[in-house]
């Protein structure tokens, strides 16, 4: 994404508002496989299927994931699969349904981390932290608007 702009709303995402300059906390696919209690091959699933999204980033590149899309699994109501694998956390139930409508618009897991880490104006924060509050008809109703 370095150098390259991209209209999202009235903001655009750049080198300057990089997923990588917003968000604070990244796992790594073996971190996540580890919180979740699934295998690596169950990650990279949960990606192609956009469940979870990604990026590379470091030197070298590793492919990670913003730990704000995973929840402790007392805070969420999980699926008996997910429960029953033992891991301390789940997927943010309502990410999926937001990175579905993010792509439909044309976002790559990239721009879809930037927007969701971006404070939006015309919400009340940052919408990760609004997915997280349990408000996501809100924002899924703004990233509906980027189509």
């Amino acid at each position: 994404m370095s150098g390259s702009r991209r209209p999202v709303g009235s903001r655009a995402v750049t080198a300057l508002n990089s997923p990588d300059d917003l968000v604070d906390t990244w796992l790594t696919l073996p971190d996540v496989a580890e919180a979740l209690g699934v295998d690596v091959g169950r990650v990279r699933r949960l990606l192609k299927e956009s469940r979870l999204a990604g990026i590379r980033r470091g030197d070298p590149p590793v492919l990670s994931i913003p730990a704000g899309f995973l929840v402790a699994i007392d805070a969420a109501n999980p699926s008996a699969d997910e429960r029953d694998a033992g891991g301390s956390a789940t997927v943010l139930a309502s990410l999926q349904g937001t990175l579905t409508v993010l792509g439909d618009a044309g976002f790559s897991h990239g721009e879809a981390i930037a927007w969701l880490y971006t404070p939006d104006d015309s919400l009340p924060g940052r919408p990760i932290d609004l997915l997280r509050a349990g408000n996501k008809t809100e924002v899924r109703r703004r990233a509906q608007a980027e189509l």
